[in-house]
């Protein structure tokens, strides 16, 4: 071997990108099928051995989100992200399949669709000295839009009013909520489906997410088994770390056959309550959260239905009013709204629906109640005010039914770059 050949070697290291001209033959090496007898070997661009992270041995997930940049190029990644991609593309076949017309919604609003105020504000006026009023409050009338704007919440408003016109939408854009949370389920920015139908009740709504669910389910077990056989293996793995009873019991691939094959469990919030209040993790004090009627329930509260009690995704429907927002229709009861949430095992609520208020005095009176104001929404007041129809829609978060499929326990490790509190580096 000359010193042109030993100096060529020393530059193929771990992270060298290589091209080689050769011939494919069989190997007779274990682990694999195929190896290239090469002809020439040429490397591309430079390559510091020294310095590149990711060695040839196992990784935390923790590590790997502090080289964002580079975790693609990880087998476990690499899966995540192939899974992610076949879940986004069955979405858009399955309602171009039922000829829904996919709406863009805008990014950038004036108006706060939850009404839970964690907005982040979008604004070219100066920090250091912004226009003010008499007052002293902030003059927006100054700022790019002339008015107060942020990122948006949700598409499902605007996705109403294309609803009116075209009868079944769907809306599928980035989401942004500046909740300081730092959970394992919680991102600043991520991503909703969100259908919306005239002409659908409750019910309606129910049977089209169990139906969807199962659709962009069973696409990516078609059509990425080998991603999801390398992920179950994984998740095997990770588990055997854990002690027994907090241990999945159906393995990844198992879990994902049983939602598609089986009826989806449905019970009200009513029925959810007492079969929390009477089950044995309440009376033994094990949730770290009370329960009582007209709590939003937590994660804990709903995991404990899925994976306890039911052992299978629950919807659950007619949610106290006081705990949902102002555009769920007002049941006869006049105490619970016509809201309805799909749990699933792990990760809790994956989607969360309701049918529209489309009486208008009904909802401005919510709106009322609630302290928003009907002069941001006069234009979503229109719809009621001409030519109103029953309508409803759900929304599901995406990263969240991508942690579903791939069995990762943390949603940051779904999303390419997540956005977290502090956290926005790549």
């Amino acid at each position: 071997m000359g010193t042109a050949d030993e100096a060529l070697l020393k530059r193929i290291t771990t992270s060298a990108a290589l091209k080689v001209k050769g011939t494919l033959v069989p190997s007779l090496g274990k682990g694999q099928k195929m190896e290239l007898k090469a002809r020439s070997i040429e490397v591309l661009g430079d390559s510091d051995a020294e310095k590149y992270p990711l060695q040839p041995k196992k990784h935390t997930l923790e590590f790997l989100r502090e080289i964002a940049h580079l975790r693609f190029r990880t087998n476990t990644f690499g899966s995540v992200f192939r899974v992610r991609h076949a879940l986004a593309f069955a979405i858009h076949e399955f309602f171009n399949n039922k000829g829904f017309v996919y709406i863009h919604t805008p990014i950038v609003t004036g108006s706060d669709a939850e009404g839970a105020g964690e907005m982040f504000r979008v604004t070219t006026l100066p920090f250091d000295n912004p226009p003010r009023n008499e007052d002293g409050s902030i003059n927006f009338k100054e700022d790019f839009f002339g008015k107060a704007t942020n990122l948006t919440v949700s598409g499902q408003l605007e996705g109403e009013l294309a609803a009116t016109a075209f009868g079944e939408i769907y809306t599928f854009g980035p989401t942004f909520r500046a909740e300081n949370s730092n959970t394992s389920r919680h991102l600043a920015e991520f991503w909703m489906i969100e259908p919306e139908m005239a002409f659908y009740d409750i019910e309606d709504n129910m049977n089209l997410a169990e139906e969807f669910i199962k659709y962009i389910i069973a696409y990516v077990m078609k059509n990425n088994r080998e991603d999801l056989e390398f992920l179950a293996q994984r998740l095997l793995e990770e588990e055997k770390q854990l002690p027994q009873d907090k241990r999945s019991e159906m393995g990844l691939i198992e879990k994902l056959e049983f939602v598609v094959s089986n009826d989806f469990e449905r019970i009200t919030y009513t029925e959810a309550i007492d079969i929390l209040l009477q089950s044995s993790h309440y009376k033994k004090k094990k949730f770290q959260y009370d329960v009582s009627w007209g709590i939003d329930m937590q994660s804990e509260h709903e995991r404990y239905l899925v994976e306890k009690h039911f052992k299978k995704p629950v919807i659950v429907r007619n949610y106290p009013k006081d705990i949902k927002a102002f555009y769920m229709r007002l049941n006869e009861d006049g105490k619970t709204v016509a809201a309805m949430d799909i749990l699933a095992p792990g990760i809790g609520e994956i989607v969360g629906g309701s049918q529209r208020e489309e009486r208008l005095s009904n909802l401005e009176a919510r709106m009322k109640d609630m302290h928003i104001p009907t002069d941001e929404l006069w234009w979503y007041l229109d719809t009621r005010r001409f030519g109103t129809v029953p309508h409803a829609g759900f929304g599901l978060g995406f990263e969240r039914m991508v942690q579903f499929v791939t069995g990762m326990g943390n949603i940051r490790d779904v999303i390419p770059f997540p956005r977290t509190p502090k956290t926005a580096e790549f």
